[in-house]
């Protein structure tokens, strides 16, 4: 477990940052820029959480926590034979993603447009959620092009994306309170 006794340090006045193994790196690189986006995810979460209860906001309960997980796999570059074996992303936290998808998605109607981000307040916040979502998956496909990643670090990115869709589109009425896009409707 972590303790934080004392929040500033001053290690990162000069523009660089440790990693999880202890590494110091620019507070521009790649690595830094991929969890960093994972945890501005993370916070516009918390805001569509404001809006959310009961079920809803347990499963979002679940994913900021699976967000930490993952911000810190990305934030331990991966070796052979760790002295300490890094917290990673399993395979099971993306079968959880997919089977929710799966449940809440059965009770909505296809898709017949694209939809515009809004309807509710909390779906709102969580179609944010999923734009931030997705340039995190950029920024660490990005990262796995030039270093190893944890495969399942990617792919958790990649399903939390359309798990946020959805779970929008549940929260819209199941989809009955869509904002629709009608293409050159301002024409």
């Amino acid at each position: 477990m972590v303790k934080l006794d004392k929040i500033y340090t001053r290690g990162g006045d000069t523009g660089e940052t440790s990693l999880g193994d202890g590494n110091r790196v620019a507070k521009h690189d790649r690595r830094v820029a991929a969890y960093g986006t994972v945890d501005e995810a993370n916070a516009v979460i918390g805001l569509a959480r404001l809006h959310t209860e009961g079920q809803v906001d347990e499963i979002l309960g679940r994913v900021q926590n699976d967000l930490f997980d993952l911000g810190a796999d990305l934030c331990t570059p991966e070796v052979e034979d760790p002295k300490y074996p890094p917290l990673r992303i399993a395979a099971a936290q993306v079968e959880r993603l997919e089977a929710e998808i799966d449940r809440l998605n059965a009770d909505i109607p296809p898709l017949s447009s694209f939809i515009l981000p809004g309807g509710s307040q909390a779906s709102a916040w969580l179609h944010l959620a999923r734009t931030v979502a997705r340039r995190a998956e950029r920024l660490i496909t990005d990262l796995a092009a030039g270093e190893t990643v944890n495969p399942h670090a990617i792919q958790y990115i990649n399903r939390l994306s359309d798990h946020l869709f959805v779970l929008a589109r549940h929260l819209n009425g199941k989809g009955t309170e869509d904002v629709l896009w009608v293409p050159g409707a301002n024409r």
